[in-house]
């Protein structure tokens, strides 16, 4: 048995078959004259699971990892019949890595999201049949002929899904996505020329938070009130905005058009989660903690986009108290996953 220590939850790995994803975003990935070999050491590190990773966890005291497909996953791929494909394949692959060490590794299911229903269906699989803890989807399904048709997951076309999601009783983790190759190219791409802000520092958060905005104004978490989300980097920045969009949420001319029951605070208290991942600032882990409780967050690392070094580095000088710490290093993520793990 390992030492009891930190639960990470965001932690990205690649199968060989689902290596060339990484491809469709390499101008964005690495910028300039980085190139292939840049990305060949990319795709290394995102498949090494039971080396230099677990070498890692054991000296740096992170006691179990959640593992999942990397960006854009299966919402990078436009066709459905290739991204269902490559779901289940991922799964398998990943439930074959897990099953060589399963007391340090778990995993998040692939998902297309082309159609909600074969979604449900590979859900409710990798869950039940390989023992998965949730699933992961990296913002919006792209689709049609050229892939710049988006889908998002807050219209009652994904019902199906969700309420397979509630049945199950597993959380889906809302991941960020890099735009494609295409959309980037595209005269009226809202970034433009400014690729600067492509990636994880800035444009990741702007577009999901949409999404999860969306998500909690839907009347989804109304019909569907068990569901479970989780959002990774302190929430893509949304708790440090949830006052101002809950009160003007509430403003009695917007009460009037609104299509949920209850205002971003309340699905943020009922529904959604949040992690550290890739986003380790103390007072804004603290503030989550005050706006949030304490309940609501989750340790998390995004292996291997952030190192866990440097991550077990931050946790380590965390000043919040004993009982405060371990729920979020550890508890919270056993209880909301169901790990197999004591508290």
């Amino acid at each position: 048995m390992h030492p009891i220590g930190t639960i990470a939850v965001e932690e990205a790995v690649i199968s060989p078959d689902t290596a060339w994803l990484l491809d469709e975003c390499q101008r964005i990935l690495t910028p300039g004259n980085a190139g292939r070999p840049a990305i060949e050491a990319h795709k290394t590190r995102l498949m090494d699971i039971h080396g230099s990773r677990l070498e890692a966890m054991d000296a740096e005291g992170v006691e179990f990892m959640l593992l999942s497909l990397t960006s854009p996953g299966c919402q990078g791929i436009h066709d459905q019949q290739l991204a269902e494909k490559s779901a289940t394949d991922f799964n398998n692959w990943l439930a074959g890595e897990i099953a060589k060490n399963p007391s340090r590794f778990g995993g998040l299911a692939a998902l297309s999201m082309h159609d909600p229903n074969q979604a449900a269906v590979e859900l409710e699989r990798a869950v039940k049949d390989l023992k998965f803890s949730g699933g992961i989807v990296n913002d919006y399904q792209g689709t049609g002929n050229d892939g710049l048709t988006k889908l998002y997951y807050d219209t009652p076309f994904y019902d199906p899904f969700w309420k397979k999601v509630e049945e199950l009783d597993v959380p889906i983790y809302f991941h960020p996505r890099y735009p494609t190759e295409k959309e980037v190219d595209t005269d009226d791409y809202a970034y433009g020329s400014r690729m600067h802000l492509l990636g994880a520092g800035v444009q990741f958060h702007l577009d999901l938070s949409f999404h999860i905005y969306a998500m909690c104004s839907s009347g989804i978490f109304d019909r569907f009130p068990d569901v479970k989300i989780v959002v990774g980097h302190l929430g893509e920045n949304i708790p440090f905005n949830l006052w101002r969009a809950s009160h003007w949420y509430n403003k009695p001319s917007k009460k009037i058009a609104r299509p949920s029951k209850h205002d971003y605070k309340y699905y943020f208290a009922h529904n959604v989660f949040i992690t550290t991942s890739g986003n380790f600032s103390t007072p804004g882990l603290k503030f989550c903690v005050e706006e949030l409780g304490v309940g609501r967050c989750l340790f998390s690392i995004d292996t291997p986009y952030d190192q866990i070094e440097e991550a077990q580095a931050w946790w380590r000088t965390v000043d919040l108290d004993g009982s405060q710490k371990e729920q979020i290093g550890r508890e919270n993520a056993i209880r909301l996953f169901k790990l197999p793990l004591k508290i």
